[in-house]
């Protein structure tokens, strides 16, 4: 198997969580995807998945899984013995319920905000994030304020459960998480968001999320942002 992403990413460590999480990291090679150089956006990736996105998970027949979730769901699966997307119907909807409520209310805000509301990653990727819109940095501060707002309703969610589906980690915890690395990373995370901040402290110390491969960005992605 063959994973198709960038070290240091959000949806790299999406992945890579589950990777470490089912023992998968000696398994899969990584391709390194340059996405400041909008290689994502080429034909030969194209080809493989047309939304121009990573991670992609190529299997040795050459079938290709683009999102996370789908991914996920594979590698989960694989031993027969799921850990992340739930065992009962009940489970499972629950599970799939959270994750699309974590991506709306604050993965993509945090998404945009980044790409509209900062000058993101760059000259490269611009032409694909609609450079001549006049109303995209506003667009950009509003979804960063609808960032915040989703920040809100999770610090009030974690404090009073352990977990966002299940009582055990489950799929939108994996992207709870990556969200909060994002957001904290964009200074979006506010001090008094004490249960969310307690919360990531605990996560932190998973083994499999303290564990992951790909952590660091590459030097080089840092040089170029200027980081």
């Amino acid at each position: 198997m063959k994973i198709h992403d960038r070290a240091g990413t959000p949806n790299a460590a999406r992945i890579r969580i589950v990777l470490a999480a089912k023992g998968l990291d000696q398994t899969v090679t990584f391709e390194t995807v340059d996405l400041i150089a909008a290689a994502q956006k080429q034909p030969d990736f194209l080809a493989k998945n047309p939304i121009g996105k990573t991670p992609l998970l190529e299997l040795d027949d050459g079938f290709v899984l683009s999102e996370s979730t789908a991914i996920t769901e594979y590698l989960d699966h694989l031993d027969g013995k799921p850990i992340f997307m739930g065992t009962t119907p009940r489970e499972r909807a629950t599970v799939l319920m959270m994750q699309r409520r974590v991506e709306q209310l604050l993965l993509e805000p945090v998404d945009d905000y980044f790409h509209y509301g900062t000058r993101g990653l760059g000259k490269a990727l611009a032409p694909w994030r609609m450079p001549d819109w006049q109303g995209r940095r506003e667009w950009g501060t509003r979804r960063g304020d609808v960032a915040r707002q989703g920040l809100a309703y999770f610090d009030r969610l974690v404090a009073d459960r352990p977990y966002l589906a299940l009582d055990s980690f489950t799929l939108p915890d994996i992207t709870l998480y990556i969200s909060l690395l994002f957001a904290g990373a964009l200074g979006l995370v506010a001090p008094e968001r004490t249960a969310l901040l307690a919360w990531k402290a605990r996560v932190d110390d998973l083994p499999f999320v303290r564990g992951r491969t790909g952590q660091d960005f590459l030097p080089e992605d840092r040089a170029r942002l200027g980081w």
